[in-house]
């Protein structure tokens, strides 16, 4: 073990253990209820006007993709640049913008510089107006994209899919509208991050105030916009649960405007310096063609370890990226374990001390102190969350020793032996994270002979390189499933997008009658994910509790350990050589 005088290392250790274990709760995940049932309200659609009806549609496209976010739409858009006219998009909410569409919340940004987050910045001609975009031009960007490629035309908005069934030679695709549309491929990106979680707190529901999830901001209630300006809280007690990333944009507008605000806190963020600023024209005017692309190339390589010439970024993710290999698994090995945690520590007081530099209160200041490594939780950047505890009417309480809040009553939230009397309380909990409409069983799929998806994978998900799966033919999945991820999560998606819509279209050109992996090509990319995959168990478990590590009791990942590099460069090989592992003929 490398020496560092100024570290010890095992009061670190034990502290970190210590905090870990004030905060595991034996029920791990199931804390938390979802905005279901009674509690459905939570999740309505507070933009779209009430009242909106349609007649059932009852016809034939070629593509159906369901969910309008990022993946949707990068697919609906590099479909139509393959040449497919007829696309169908069916989205739950009333517009494009996933999960842009629904959090809206005061303060709301992007924690990834906007010209690596956004995706087509090249094909639109567009030039973000920040360094980290506010979510209002990260929207508008998204709706952008849906009128540069046509995708309006017959998109189906405020509709949900509610199943997906195979009658060959099409997918008969069922929706809450009384749709029974028939399509050729179906391509499903319904995300993870749009139904909110709510915590399991006793009494929730006798709260006699005011309730709303932060992805279901209701500024009828606060006044104001995502700018801030929430005058309706002048006279109001409000309580934030939750101090997550979410948390961290919203308690500088609260912590402004309430009347008082009391943030109720299980496990402190860690919180480096932002730095968000307008882009300098000049800089912008400069620009030439394919930019983006090669800047966000370079990002992903520099977050991963891998070398680059010159870190165009350059911001607190890439000045981290020696500490992300928890978070963002590669093949890349740039220190030993040893020096990986001491480099670890060093950053973690770093962070510590930056909280003691802004928060003049002692004890408020330790409760605020992040005691855990780098990438046990997404890092969150912010040059006024910290100082917000500065105000005279902002209370930070911490629920650690509790469980988190202990019950609600009419009136009031309790934690230990206080009560605190309020008039509304905001929920920043997060979202049900890894349990998409197609895993969770909202959306049953049924295949081949009627065979359901999940009795399929009744054993965990069967794909090849994480699109496709034998027995279901035509369809194709999108997001973090038995392939590689990153930070920057659009710049994966947008990948996968170009995947599919490159399959399809090759398809097409064969005149192949299936898109279908052969039952030998699935196990043995199941195969490859088996060895692949990344043991981190032991460093989650050493984890405080939250959704990366399921809580506390952390499940092995079903993911491409080799990172999303090496990952992309296996696409672009298969895609030039073997693609006629999918590819099925007529017969």
């Amino acid at each position: 073990m490398p020496t560092d005088p100024e570290l010890d290392l095992e009061a670190l250790r034990a502290r970190y253990r210590a905090e870990r274990d004030r905060r595991v709760r034996p029920e791990g995940a199931a804390q938390y209820r979802g905005a279901e049932g009674g509690f459905g309200y939570y999740a309505d659609d507070p933009h779209a006007a009430p009242g909106f009806t349609r007649d059932p549609l009852h016809d034939r496209v070629e593509v159906v993709v369901v969910g309008g976010g990022f993946g949707g739409l990068l697919t609906a858009a590099r479909l139509r640049m393959a040449g497919v006219d007829s696309i169908r998009v069916i989205e739950k909410a009333g517009d494009f913008g996933g999960t842009w569409y629904w959090n809206r919340y005061p303060g709301i940004h992007c924690d990834i510089e906007s010209s690596v987050y956004l995706p087509l910045l090249d094909e639109l001609g567009y030039v973000p107006e920040w360094k980290y975009s506010p979510g209002a031009e990260i929207l508008r960007h998204a709706q952008a994209i849906g009128r540069h490629y046509g995708l309006y035309r017959d998109a189906c908005f405020r509709t949900g899919v509610t199943e997906l069934r195979w009658e060959d030679p099409d997918w008969l695709v069922s929706t809450d509208r009384g749709d029974r549309i028939r399509a050729r491929y179906v391509v499903v990106s319904s995300g993870t991050l749009d139904r909110p979680k709510l915590p399991g707190i006793p009494g929730i529901d006798t709260f006699e105030g005011h309730t709303f999830h932060t992805s279901r901001w209701d500024y009828g209630y606060t006044g104001g916009d995502a700018n801030g300006g929430l005058t309706g809280l002048a006279d109001k007690r409000v309580a934030l649960i939750g101090t997550g990333a979410t948390a961290i944009q919203v308690v500088p507008h609260l912590g402004r405007d309430a009347q008082h605000l009391y943030v109720f806190q299980r496990t402190p963020s860690s919180v480096d310096y932002r730095g968000n600023r307008r882009t300098d024209p000049g800089w912008a005017a400069s620009l030439e063609p394919g930019w983006a692309v090669r800047r966000r190339e370079n990002f992903l390589r520099v977050v991963t370890g891998n070398p680059v010439d010159e870190d165009l970024v350059a911001d607190a993710w890439t000045g981290s990226a020696h500490l992300l290999r928890n978070l963002v698994p590669t093949d890349v090995v740039l220190m030993s374990p040893e020096e990986e945690e001491i480099a670890d520590f060093r950053k973690m007081n770093e962070l510590r001390a930056r909280v003691d530099a802004l928060v003049e209160d002692p004890a408020t200041a330790e409760k605020l102190k992040p005691w855990y490594r780098y990438a046990c939780k997404r890092p969150t950047f912010s040059d006024e969350y910290l100082q917000t505890f500065n105000r005279p009417n902002v209370t930070l309480v911490d629920t650690a020793d509790y469980g988190g809040v202990e019950r609600m009553t009419g009136k009031t939230l309790v934690v230990g032996d206080e009560e605190y009397e309020v008039d509304c309380v905001i929920f920043a909990t997060g979202f049900e994270v890894g349990r998409s409409d197609v895993m969770s069983g909202r959306l049953p799929v049924f295949g081949r002979d009627g065979v359901p998806l999940l009795g399929s994978w009744r054993t965990g998900p069967r794909t090849l390189h994480g699109f496709y799966s034998h027995g279901f033919p035509n369809l194709f999945h999108l997001g973090p499933l038995q392939n590689a991820s990153s930070v920057n999560f659009v710049h994966v998606l947008d990948e996968q997008a170009h995947h599919v819509a490159e399959v399809v279209a090759q398809a097409r050109k064969r005149g192949a009658c299936r898109v279908e992996p052969s039952a030998e090509a699935e196990s043995a990319w199941v195969d490859t994910i088996q060895a692949t995959a990344p043991d981190l168990e032991e460093f989650l478990a050493e984890c405080t509790p939250g959704y990366y590590n399921n809580e506390g009791k952390p499940r092995r990942r079903q993911s491409f350990g080799k990172g999303p590099v090496v990952f992309h460069d296996l696409l672009r090989d298969w895609r030039e050589s073997r693609m006629d592992e999918v590819l099925v003929d007529g017969e």
